[in-house]
């Protein structure tokens, strides 16, 4: 039986807890206040006492180098300047971090209270929840941090005896009370006692919410299944199956920064990658961690990944291939030998840098370590040596120095952030150097990512290859070269299912150490070259050794109605365990025209209605044929600046009406669709097209309208 208590500032009246939070808020708040004055006042007062402390020092320090007991004295000195200065800077960051989290606190200081009896007979604990933790400065904690260990027991959403993990022990405690709160600033406007979140009113009225064109945080609303996988135990490869509007890119979210949390000694944004499905879904998160007070990690496309690790001038195809062929791959590279063909000039601009014949010199040199990854890694060492040897050679070279001498004024400010004094040899030097590093540094990377190793023609020599794709191509460098990135220790995929089981080998190789979430839904396959979650477990299975599990099986997007809708479409029968967050709705519109006077006339009636309506409108088409047609049409009766075309360097609007490609809108939610192509030809009887048609439909929130001209695809019959 759901036990459920809802208090609201027109109860306030006649409820003295209302009277009590209300004043414990206040209180709360007044301290944060008085807590950012004092740290923005320390705050400036060490900065002046580090910028007065530097300039009495340089005045009295002396530098003195005539004896070796002298210039100890001296180093002494700097030592103890030193130590002050980074004493005081270490200082001035705690201060900017508390800072920081009283910030992020100010517009809602906490959104829960449990109050927890840690052993019976004792006095229960009331501890507020917020998005940061903070203490005053008696080291009482006012708020703690969702992420913390005591907060699971408010997201597991059990009421009595419980528990939570903390420092590699299991505190057992009895939860007396389970409180969530409506809170902006220092008021309090609602507060509601319950012990089933998935009827929780907050998470209700988040949900009614119009959509806008960035995603926000969902901390306040976390729900017991969404919690299991944030708080997850960390693993190789966690594998997390959810159903359209379950809040997987919402969770993959709060899982990075519950990593960042819990590793925060260890872990910074350059060690975690977030692989998304297009550029305009990048936009769509971008606040999302930042709003948390986190900073966001590498954002890519595939494309942006392939881009990176792929030579100058090479392009890269979307040809799939077979995990034959990398099994294949796999099989002879441990048999491979170098020759002096395997390699190639490192060349930039027309000057070769160093020369095949040169990196085959340096190959040969290690005749007993075998050729592949170890071997590789020794050449491109000395590489690196021979690089910078190169550079300071051709530095003091007149062909170089005049080249200096030549640039113009404004050029040479550019590049020196001063005109160049070449007045002696070595100020000549120092300038032709610092040319040359803007001139051929990127060949750092030509080397660091292997670029001087012909794959080509080790695939022609080893696999009988002639033409290899892009994947063979960048699956054969990495199993014989060693090209990896080793840095990363986290690796988020959104969309799983999107991604061919080679090109999800290619990541699993080149993120060699990493984790791995992985997220998606088979129902939302919605391309021939798409990966099974059977193959997704294989690959990384394979891979990382093991792959564990969890589900996402409830709607918190889509009214019931539309989830009733889009759930009989899902396959391998997990539309059999789909649900829904109950709240108020309207029967999917499904209309069939017989001509396309009568598909204008339905057409311009639902754009129309939707039109002047506050939210986003979209305009959900599955073939880019369609798109032009629909555009001309929607241009002719919504004003200008309510129509938007989005492509792919697209952002979002924050309301309006808007055509969009299916593949574009994955991943996305807006407050209505309209799929106007809803016909036999669009979506036929397949898996595929079935697998679209629930992508597209469960886009929507509220309401969706479907267009058929002629015959409505069977699909939905």
């Amino acid at each position: 039986m759901i036990e459920e208590v809802n208090h609201n500032d027109s109860d306030s009246m006649n409820d003295p807890v209302f009277h009590v939070e209300q004043e414990h808020l206040s209180k709360t708040y007044k301290t944060l206040l008085s807590m950012e004055d004092a740290i923005i006042a320390r705050m400036k007062k060490t900065a002046n006492t580090a910028e007065d402390y530097k300039r009495t020092m340089a005045d009295e320090a002396t530098s003195n180098f005539a004896s070796e007991g002298e210039a100890q004295e001296t180093y002494i000195e700097y030592a103890n300047l030193n130590s002050v200065i980074d004493a005081l800077n270490q200082s001035q960051q705690v201060d900017a971090d508390k800072l920081s989290n009283i910030q992020l606190l100010k517009p809602q200081p906490y959104f829960a209270k449990v109050v927890l009896q840690f052993k019976p007979g004792a006095d229960p604990k009331e501890i507020y929840i917020g998005n940061a933790g903070v203490s005053d400065d008696s080291y009482h904690r006012l708020i703690v941090d969702w992420r913390s260990p005591v907060a699971e027991v408010y997201y597991n959403q059990s009421n009595g005896p419980t528990s939570y993990e903390a420092n590699g022990r299991t505190i057992k405690v009895d939860m007396k009370l389970r409180r969530q709160f409506d809170i902006y600033e220092d008021t309090l406007n609602a507060y509601f006692d319950t012990t089933v979140a998935i009827q929780d009113e907050l998470l209700l009225r988040s949900l009614s919410q119009q959509r806008t064109s960035q995603m926000s945080a969902i901390t306040t609303t976390i729900q017991k299944e969404q919690n299991e996988v944030i708080r997850h135990k960390d693993v190789p490869a966690l594998l997390v199956n959810g159903i359209a509007g379950s809040g997987k890119t919402s969770v993959l979210l709060q899982r990075i920064a519950y990593l960042f949390y819990q590793n925060r000694e260890t872990l910074n944004p350059e060690q975690v990658y977030l692989i998304t499905p297009n550029p305009v879904f990048r936009s769509y998160i971008d606040n999302v961690l930042p709003d948390m007070g986190e900073k966001n990690p590498h954002i890519l496309t595939w494309d942006e990944f392939a881009t990176h690790v792929v030579p100058a001038g090479r392009t890269f195809d979307s040809v799939h291939t077979t995990m034959n062929v990398f099994h294949r791959i796999d099989e002879v590279v441990p048999d491979l030998s170098f020759n002096e063909k395997d390699f190639k000039d490192i060349k930039l601009k027309g000057v070769t840098l160093i020369s095949a014949a040169q990196i085959n010199k340096i190959a040969a040199r290690f005749k007993n370590v075998p050729a592949g990854p170890r071997l590789i890694t020794l050449v491109r060492e000395e590489l690196e040596d021979r690089f910078e040897s190169r550079l300071g050679q051709m530095a003091g070279t007149e062909q170089f120095q005049d080249q200096v001498r030549a640039l113009s004024y404004n050029q040479q400010l550019a590049l020196f952030g001063e005109p160049a004094n070449m007045d002696s040899e070595q100020q000549a030097k120092e300038y032709t150097l610092k040319f040359l590093e803007f001139q051929f540094g990127e060949a750092r990377t030509t080397i660091a990512l292997n670029h001087w190793v012909r794959v080509d023609r080790i695939a022609k020599r080893l696999l009988r290859i002639e033409n290899l794709s892009f994947l063979e191509w960048l699956y054969l460098k990495i199993s014989c070269t060693g090209m990896v990135n080793d840095e990363a220790k986290f690796v988020m995929i959104d969309e799983v299912q999107d991604y061919s089981p080679c090109q999800l080998a290619v990541m699993a190789r080149y993120y060699k150490r990493a984790h791995f979430l992985l997220l998606g839904d088979e129902n939302q396959s919605i391309t021939d070259h798409s990966s099974t979650f059977e193959e997704v477990r294989e690959v990384f299975g394979e891979h990382r050794g093991e792959v564990s599990e969890c589900y996402l099986m409830t709607s918190y997007r889509s009214t019931p109605a539309i989830t009733e809708l889009f759930a009989k479409l899902a396959i391998n029968n997990t539309g059999m365990q789909i649900s829904s967050v109950q709240r108020d709705d309207k029967e999917p519109e499904l209309i069939v025209c017989n001509n396309e006077e009568e598909f204008d006339a339905n057409l311009k009636r639902v754009v129309t209605n939707l039109a002047g309506e506050k939210g986003l409108t979209a305009v959900v088409v599955n073939t880019e044929q369609e798109l032009t047609e629909i555009w001309n049409k929607l241009s002719s009766y919504v004003a200008q600046d309510q129509l938007y075309f989005i492509s792919d360097g697209s952002t979002l609007p924050e309301h309006g009406v808007l055509l969009i490609d299916l593949q574009l809108a994955k991943g996305l939610e807006f407050d209505n669709v309209i799929i106007p192509d809803a016909d036999c030809e669009t979506y036929p009887e397949t898996d595929l097209a079935k697998r679209q048609l629930y992508t597209a439909i469960s886009r929507a929130t509220n309401t969706v309208s479907i267009l058929a001209k002629k015959k409505l695809t069977t699909l939905l019959a």
